[in-house]
């Protein structure tokens, strides 16, 4: 198989994501926070993620503002919040989709900063789904999946076909192996993307607000993909306004604001009693 040639439709994120998977080897219950705090938790010895005082600027603009955090294995985050409160930059700051300017993440014991080698070995852990699936339109769903475990991981085409077909089936959409994305609902074109993103054997799964460019009734089949991650044991962190989503599978629900952290509770808790002012007035907004 020939790399893939680039489609003049794809976006830029989309560019910036493939091109690097080519040049690159690839608990839960936490006290509630009303952040104002240095540290969210403070063991980060046995934190899958640990992200302290990291900050970000776009220009002049501080878009991350003092962020800590530190997630354990197994845990499942929710961030939510308004848009342009820095929840996406949090997350793509994870896998050095976007780079911090200030302060120290740490990833499955790897420092995440510019030694090319460390990113390399941080991206082979970290698995990302983003909101446009950024799969390749002149591939089929099984090439779409083979690609990445057969050029950076160096897996033979047979292994790397019988992988994707086990998470092809996990995300219960096998059948449509051999069509190519424009053939499938949105939904499904989803579920490919996890799927592709598990054939790389991910420790940690981050999710860009998978279903904001869903139709409603596509909604449920990746929300019940993601339940099944979950279930399963997978580190996640996911932003999402899917706040059934959040009650049902989250370990600790963040808020986040103006790009700092508002509020860190269980999802229990952080429903029935937020204390911020800032929290109550989004969740009015998305909780009808």
């Amino acid at each position: 198989m020939s790399l893939p040639r680039w489609s003049t439709g794809f976006s830029v994120l989309a560019c910036r994501v493939t091109a690097s998977i080519w040049k690159n080897v690839f608990t839960p219950g936490a006290n509630r926070t009303e952040v104002s705090m240095t540290q969210i938790i403070t063991d980060s010895t046995n934190a899958m993620i640990s992200l302290e005082n990291v900050n970000k600027w776009y220009g002049q603009f501080h878009v991350l503002k003092d962020i800590n955090l530190q997630v354990k294995p197994q845990e499942r985050i929710v961030l939510c919040g308004p848009s342009g409160s820095g929840k996406s930059t949090t997350i793509r700051c994870i896998n050095h989709l976007e780079e911090h300017q200030k302060g120290r993440i740490v990833v499955d014991g790897i420092h995440l900063n510019d030694d090319v080698r460390n990113i390399e070995r941080v991206r082979t852990e970290v698995g990302m789904v983003f909101q446009h699936f950024n799969l390749f339109p002149h591939l089929t769903v099984l090439q779409n999946c083979t690609l990445a475990p057969m050029w950076v991981r160096k897996i033979a085409k047979k292994e790397a076909e019988e992988l994707a077909m086990h998470y092809l089936k996990r995300v219960r959409i096998e059948e449509h192996a051999h069509k190519f994305p424009g053939q499938l609902s949105g939904g499904q074109q989803q579920r490919v993307a996890i799927a592709r993103s598990l054939c790389m054997k991910p420790k940690i799964m981050l999710f860009d607000e998978p279903t904001s460019a869903l139709d409603p009734e596509m909604v449920k089949e990746v929300l019940d993909t993601m339940i099944g991650l979950a279930e399963d044991g997978m580190t996640m962190l996911c932003v999402t306004h899917e706040m059934g989503f959040a009650r049902t599978v989250a370990d600790r629900v963040i808020f986040m604001d103006r790009g700092e952290i508002v509020e860190v509770a269980p999802p229990q808790e952080f429903f029935a009693n937020p204390r911020s002012e800032r929290t109550r007035a989004f969740l009015s907004q998305v909780i009808h």
